[in-house]
Parts: C-alpha cells; structure tokens; sequence
C-alpha cells in the first residue's frame, strides 16, 4: 500500500513567497517507514541576503542567526538535492510534503542559481514520484469550509486537526516538524483509503462529497500520475473563484514543479 512505503519527507523554510527569487533558509530531509530506520537531515543556511522580518516571524531564523550558525548557501543546497537523490535512488523513498511544488521548485531554481545539478539533473532515469498532503486532502475531502477567517481550510494545521493528529504551535513552521507532520498525514489519509467507508470517523464519514476511497490500492506511480491531474483542476478552480474579484488573477497549475520562466531560462 502506497502509505506503507519509504516516504522522504522534505520541507523548507525561505526568505519569502516567491520561488524565483527567494532563498532557503532552512531545510530537513527524513526517511521514514517502510520498515526501516528513521533518518533525519537538517540545515540552516545562511542564505546570502537579509531576511525579512516577515519571514522570521513565520520559522524565527534571523539574518543574524543565519550567518553565525549556518553553512554558505551554495554548500547547503547541494547537500539537500544530494540528500533526496540517496533517498529517492538508494531508499526507493517517494517524497511527500505539504503543497510540494514550492518546495521543489525553489530547490530548483537555487540549484540553477549556484551553477548545480537540478534534483532532475542527478535523479537521471530515476523517477520522482510525489505525495502531496494538499492535493490528496482536497481531492479526498473537496468542500471543506475554513476553520476562521484566519486559518484556512487547506493548511498545514487544519489537516492536522482533520485528520486528529496533535498539533504543536511551538514547533510548527520549523522545516522538520513540518515534514514530518506531512508524512504523518499522507499515512492517515492512506490508512483511510484502505478502510471500509463505515469504519471512518464521524467527521470524516459524513463529509459531503468524501471520496477518499478512491486512493485505495493505487501504486505509488499511478497516484503521482493521478495527481497531476488533480493539482491542475485545483488551480483553475481557484483561478475561477479568484477571477470573480480580480479578472487577471493566475494560479499555477503545474505539479510537482513549475516551469521555469521564459525569462529566467533566457538569461
């Protein structure tokens, strides 16, 4: 069962938003499950330009900080993207992480910008394959309400109080309690799969449209492949929704890494 298998849970903490231009700050890779030991990998960079407060506030790493204790950024990213390869190749681990593209696009455009080996570039004939929490949770439970007006309904958080798994604000937002907390909800979201529908907690089994079932006995490669499909018709329902208050709006369906831009590949 696709929830059963080596997972490498992977996440990042950044200077900002934008894949493009902004920085990793810190980062953890942990093989996980599939009957065998636990690995865990963390670093903190120091990231080359200044952190902004906004995103200090979110996982607490000052510039400062950054420069006393981490490693240079270069040599950082290198060891992340090596790290996945050993887990991905020689673990037979699939990644998961919470809205991975991020993720993995931001590693990616840091491994262009230092001159490295994209993650694509070392996996060769390898192939990547995915869980993404956001996508299975939404396509698994798709007309969730938002909690509050500021917790949103597809969060790191909410899915752990959906799924019933304790969450710790304290530690939230550091890149290894988010990882593992990713993984930790793919497992329930695959436990449930797996369930008979009658044996589902109350607030999941009645859960309007709930079609969790749907994710039992895929392969790992068939829900990469399935999730493609789902990313996108996410996104453009977004857009939809997002274009009744702002005609331009985009949201990026591509999964699980964005093209790289026009602009970027020109230069």
């Amino acid at each position: 069962m696709w929830h059963t298998t080596r997972l490498c849970a992977f996440d990042l903490e950044t200077t900002g938003v934008d894949v493009e231009e902004d920085r990793i700050v810190t980062a953890a890779v942990i093989g996980l499950g599939g009957g065998a030991p636990t690995e865990q990998h963390e670093w903190i960079a120091d990231p080359g330009i200044e952190i902004p407060a906004e995103a200090t506030a979110v996982h607490h790493i000052t510039t400062e900080y950054a420069r006393e204790h981490g490693k240079p950024a270069h040599v950082v990213v290198d060891q992340i993207a090596e790290e996945l390869v050993a887990q991905i190749v020689m673990g037979e681990a699939t990644v998961v992480g919470h809205n991975v593209p991020y993720d993995l696009t931001l590693l990616d455009r840091e491994c262009r910008r230092y001159e490295l080996p994209t993650l694509h570039d070392r996996l060769a004939h390898t192939p990547l394959h995915v869980l993404d929490t956001r996508v299975l949770d939404q396509y698994g439970l798709p007309y969730r309400k938002r909690p509050s007006e500021t917790q949103g309904a597809r969060q790191l958080v909410t899915l752990a109080q959906v799924y019933e798994l304790q969450w710790t604000e304290s530690e939230a937002h550091g890149c290894a309690y988010d990882a593992l907390m990713s993984a930790r909800i793919a497992y329930r979201i695959g436990t449930l799969a797996h369930m008979r529908r009658m044996d589902w907690p109350e607030r999941i089994k009645h859960h309007r449209k709930a079609q969790i079932h749907h994710l039992k006995d895929l392969s790992v490669a068939e829900l990469h492949a399935a999730q493609i499909g789902w990313a996108a018709e996410q996104a453009a329902g977004l857009q939809e929704h997002f274009r009744k208050t702002d005609p331009a709006a985009v949201v990026d369906g591509a999964w699980p890494l964005r093209p790289l831009e026009a602009s970027c590949a020109s230069n």
